[in-house]
């Protein structure tokens, strides 16, 4: 078939560069292809690494990562080139980024348009996370949650349980939820869907019943301050008890 032309090969470039903060400081992160995967750790600094991807080096030069930072905020956005008004394909390129934050500090805004999301080991901070196409998972985080899928797949997993104040609010346009909960958490499950159906292996016996359920509100394991709030427009709710 030939060789392609330069403009057709895909290139990369990388980003790593390590920010001192505070540990409740404010991280918002924007990205529009590509992947944000963000990680809780003990630490005092926000550590960023990207790999930018383009066909082609003029357009990879043209994604721009621009971060501000100061000690109790980083902004990081990423901008980039105009996408083609003609032509079936879009050589914009992508940006991957794996950052590393303190566990206690709050994601104010975690944007993606296009890819895949990651939230994992947050601890008591605010997490703000919105996807439109791609798939989200938020993982053994702790604190007060926000997720927002409108259209792919939203996953929630504790591979342990803390007895500590905890609230998801996770909502999904089109596509379903799963939540993974060990068996001897405790928590207020309050699931709903308007076209699709609830699993929730934590229900009585006598709770269930034949036929879809479209709506849960239940108490799971004893008093706790820890609330999970599950919404599915189109789509299905599982809940699924594993074992710590």
């Amino acid at each position: 078939m030939g060789c392609h032309p330069e403009v057709d090969r895909i290139v990369e470039q990388s980003f790593d560069h390590n920010y001192k903060v505070d540990p409740s400081a404010r991280v918002s992160i924007k990205n529009t292809d590509g992947s944000i995967r963000v990680y809780g750790a003990d630490t005092s600094e926000v550590k960023i690494q990207a790999i930018k991807k383009a066909y082609g080096r003029e357009r990879l030069d043209k994604i721009v990562i621009n971060v501000a930072a100061q000690a109790n905020s980083v902004s990081i956005d990423t901008i980039y080139p105009p996408r083609p008004k003609f032509g079936l394909s879009d050589r914009s390129g992508t940006v991957d980024y794996v950052i590393v934050v303190p566990q206690t500090c709050t994601i104010s805004r975690l944007e993606l348009a296009n890819g895949e999301v990651l939230v994992e080991g947050m601890r008591g901070g605010k997490v703000n996370a919105n996807l439109v196409n791609g798939r989200l998972f938020d993982r053994n985080s702790f604190g007060t949650h926000e997720l927002f899928v409108a259209n792919g797949g939203l996953d929630i997993v504790y591979d342990w349980w803390e007895r500590t104040d905890l609230s998801v609010d996770a909502k999904i346009v089109n596509g379903n939820v799963r939540a993974f909960i060990p068996g001897d958490a405790a928590f207020h499950l309050l699931a709903t869907t308007v076209d699709g159906s609830i699993s929730n292996d934590f229900s009585e016996k006598e709770e269930r019943h034949p036929g879809p359920t479209q709506k849960v509100d239940a108490a799971v394991g004893g008093p706790s301050q820890a609330v999970v709030r599950i919404h599915a427009t189109n789509g299905s709710i599982r809940v699924a008890e594993v074992n710590p």
